[in-house]
């Protein structure tokens, strides 16, 4: 729960004042910054588009509906306990979904599925055999990829190419398909389930948060990055701050079209990374630490410095998307979080990409 003087956990929410209060500077920066990049438009998915519903931390909880589409993504967090029968369970459900292709990592509530935390189950749930994917239709990704022949569904084109937002949580149908085949599309997608420390061993797929467990382990051409912790400074809880800083640099690195992750379930959302220089003053700026010796930020030049690069090069970006139609390569970033908060209850919504 939001309170005036902090969340009780650094995955809550805190509350705005408190936020303008601790970093006044950074918050300025992340609001002007998100505004400028709400002002650009959606980057345009290819034709035919590939629809992708992204889901996360559902922790044995099954959702109202799903919507329809070409891919089903489950970016970990599938269970609370992490014992065999929770995670038989969730697959049952996943595979009775009538998703054409469906990819599952592991989080860090997945206990069986990571050798380390397996070991604190107790007797049978330690011994007991992994999944077996197959069975289920599920392609399980564990530091490893796969690329994916997808056949587009006639039924899920937007109604009309020309007005269709390409981004939207819409559903919509075509009202007169085209009886021309679509050709196949294909997608290689690639999953790692790691995350920086935050509990205890029974905790699957951590590793120390000082540790650098990115750089060079993710291959080039990468379509769809699928991650249980955010990158750093997006979607990870501003201004807490809870994702990976040497993920965000090797997701810029490999640029994929979409990354999805989850496990900051107050980060739940999406954000599109457009790799400029005002997307760069914005990283440097919330990476800054903040101190009294500064007043919080006031008297830190290079905070104010920052702020302005990210207003000016976030206008140039505005004007050269907008007035020019100019579109660089960017990388739309998914929170798929479900849970609410630590609510214990799903409060989020299913967020649906098209690529």
């Amino acid at each position: 729960m939001t309170s005036l003087f902090g969340p009780p956990s650094p995955f809550e929410k805190q509350s705005p004042l408190l936020t303008f209060l601790s970093s006044p500077v950074q918050t300025l920066l992340y609001v002007s910054h998100h505004i400028l990049q709400w002002l650009r438009a959606e980057p345009t998915p290819s034709d035919p588009p590939v629809r992708i519903v992204c889901i996360s931390d559902t922790h044995t909880l099954i959702p109202s509906s799903i919507p329809d589409g070409d891919i089903l993504i489950h970016a970990g967090d599938l269970t609370n306990e992490g014992t065999p029968s929770e995670l038989h369970a969730h697959l049952t459900w996943l595979a009775s979904l009538p998703h054409k292709h469906k990819i599952v990592i592991g989080g860090n509530h997945d206990t069986q599925l990571d050798p380390r935390s397996r070991a604190t189950l107790p007797e049978p749930d330690r011994s007991a055999p992994l999944p077996d994917w197959s069975s289920f239709s599920i392609h399980y990704l564990q530091h490893s990829s796969i690329t994916l022949n997808v056949q587009p569904n006639f039924a899920l084109l937007p109604q009309t190419k020309s007005h269709s937002h390409p981004h939207s949580n819409s559903t919509s149908r075509s009202t007169s398909p085209s009886t021309t085949p679509l050709l196949p599309r294909s997608l290689t997608l690639h999953g790692s389930p790691q995350i920086p420390q935050c509990g205890p061993a029974s905790f699957a797929f951590q590793h120390p948060a000082h540790l650098d467990a990115w750089t060079d382990t993710l291959p080039s051409g990468i379509d769809i990055l699928i991650t249980h912790t955010p990158p750093a400074y997006h979607l990870d809880n501003f201004p807490l701050h809870l994702g990976d800083r040497f993920l965000l640099r090797e997701l810029r690195r490999i640029k994929p079209r979409l990354h999805i992750c989850g496990h900051v379930h107050a980060g739940a959302g999406r954000e599109v990374l457009w790799w400029d220089k005002a997307q760069g003053a914005y990283e440097r700026g919330l990476g800054r630490k903040v101190s009294w010796w500064t007043m919080r930020g006031w008297w830190d030049v290079r905070l104010w410095v920052d702020l302005g690069r990210v207003v000016l090069w976030g206008l140039v970006g505005v004007v050269w998307n907008r007035v020019w139609g100019g579109e660089e390569r960017c990388t739309v970033v998914v929170n798929a979080a479900l849970m609410g908060g630590n609510t214990g209850r799903l409060g989020e919504r299913v967020q649906v990409v098209d690529v």
